[in-house]
């Protein structure tokens, strides 16, 4: 027999394991996402200031016409590439966190075979075809956990490549013909 306070106690301390986990990449993320932030505002600060500058230091109208089109494409590149930068940010931790859950997954398919293989043990005997019938459905589980898994990790790699396509495409149309 096997003492099943002991198991519940070790599965409080898992499911807390992972809750820990996942608020730590909650927040990292919130602190790379913040830092990004300063760091884009800092810059825009600093780009408006100069624009500011230059705009006030111009006197031909032609100049503040080319002035406009190079703001403009450097705006649409730092837009672009701080997309790119949150893009990021939000994929890692989406990452993380699948790795997390897929552990997860994988450790409880183990306990509960464990806890089966416990539970044969101490079964009485003519129990075999409930036993049989609780391994299948733990199989079928298992079995269709794998194929969400491998689908979500599919329809992740495709939205990864059309997001990437489009901000590619996106930063291609807005460049001036040369």
């Amino acid at each position: 027999m096997y003492n099943m306070p002991e198991q519940a106690t070790e599965l409080n301390k898992t499911a807390l394991n992972a809750a820990l986990q996942l608020a730590k990449i909650s927040l990292d993320t919130t602190e790379r996402l913040v830092g990004l932030h300063l760091e884009a505002s800092k810059a825009s600060f600093a780009d408006a200031s100069n624009t500011l500058r230059s705009i006030t230091e111009s006197r031909d109208p032609q100049a503040m016409l080319d002035l406009r089109g190079k703001l403009t494409e450097k705006n649409v590149e730092k837009i672009t590439a701080y997309s790119r930068s949150l893009y990021d940010v939000a994929a890692h931790a989406q990452a993380q966190i699948s790795a997390l859950l897929e552990g997860q997954v994988a450790e409880w398919n183990q306990s509960v075979a464990t806890q089966i293989d416990n539970a044969v043990k101490s079964a009485p005997a003519g129990a075999d075809v409930a036993i049989a019938a609780v391994k299948s459905t733990v199989a079928a589980t298992t079995a269709a956990l794998d194929g969400v898994t491998k689908t979500a990790k599919q329809v992740a790699n495709f939205a990864d490549a059309s997001v990437k396509a489009t901000v590619d495409a996106a930063s291609a149309a807005m460049k001036p013909a040369a």
